[in-house]
């Protein structure tokens, strides 16, 4: 008989969509290493009236619409990582969950310090509250303890992080803040690390195997979907 704080097997993401992210991700942060990047920007999004550096290249410091609420969506997140990962550091009952969330902890205040230097350039305003979605879960985790949290805790990193994936590849296609942009860049395979460490963690503390999920497909750069020109 399956523990009640066991997840169903549907609850566990399947692999190959998640690797297919991955590779879609990856294939975006190679594209802004190249020369081509000098047009880091996203021209075909620039708002009107957007001074421009150059032809086609929006002025730094200039968000549009898609880089203003990126910020705030990725701030919140970070704030919530944070706190969460704070949390379980005190409260986890597995000792790799305690060390994954020390890890969330170091990496996301770091990049919460570089989002909210960017974010002030370019005169985005961030909240200091979290989101409703996060102030939920903290109610729900601080009423947890033992397995039950560990579950509860990796189940919203994987949740979380999967978002935050998705996320960053909206502004990396629709953004138009160079920085900001580089900052996603930079940021995603940390980003990727964390989700492929929530996966693992989720699988051992769940009781569920590997079997469960649908065979991993690699794809080579030419089959990625999505991937901006």
């Amino acid at each position: 008989m399956r523990d009640r704080w066991s997840l169903p097997r549907y609850a566990l993401p399947r692999m190959e969509g998640t690797v297919r992210c991955f590779y879609s991700v990856y294939a975006l942060v190679a594209l802004l290493a190249t020369p081509a990047a000098a047009q880091i920007g996203n021209p075909a999004g620039v708002e009107p009236g957007t001074p421009q550096a150059s032809p086609g290249v929006p002025a730094p410091h200039y968000p549009n619409t898609q880089d203003r609420l990126f910020a705030r969506l990725a701030a919140a997140g970070g704030m919530a990582e944070v706190d969460l990962g704070r949390l379980a550091q005190q409260k986890a009952h597995s000792a790799e969950v305690k060390e994954f969330a020390r890890q969330m902890v170091d990496d996301h205040s770091k990049a919460n310090m570089q989002l909210g230097g960017l974010a002030s350039s370019a005169n985005i305003p961030l909240s200091s509250e979290p989101d409703p979605d996060h102030k939920a879960l903290r109610a729900d985790l601080d009423k947890a303890g033992g397995a039950e949290f560990d579950a509860l805790y990796m189940r919203g990193q994987l949740v979380d992080h999967q978002k935050t994936v998705l996320l960053f590849q909206w502004e990396l296609a629709f953004g138009q803040d160079a920085d900001l942009q580089r900052f996603v860049a930079d940021t995603l395979p940390t980003v990727l690390q964390h989700l492929q460490m929530a996966q693992n963690i989720m699988v051992k503390i769940s009781g569920q195997a590997a079997q469960g999920a649908a065979p991993i497909t690699i794809r080579t750069g030419n089959e990625i979907s999505g991937r901006r020109n």
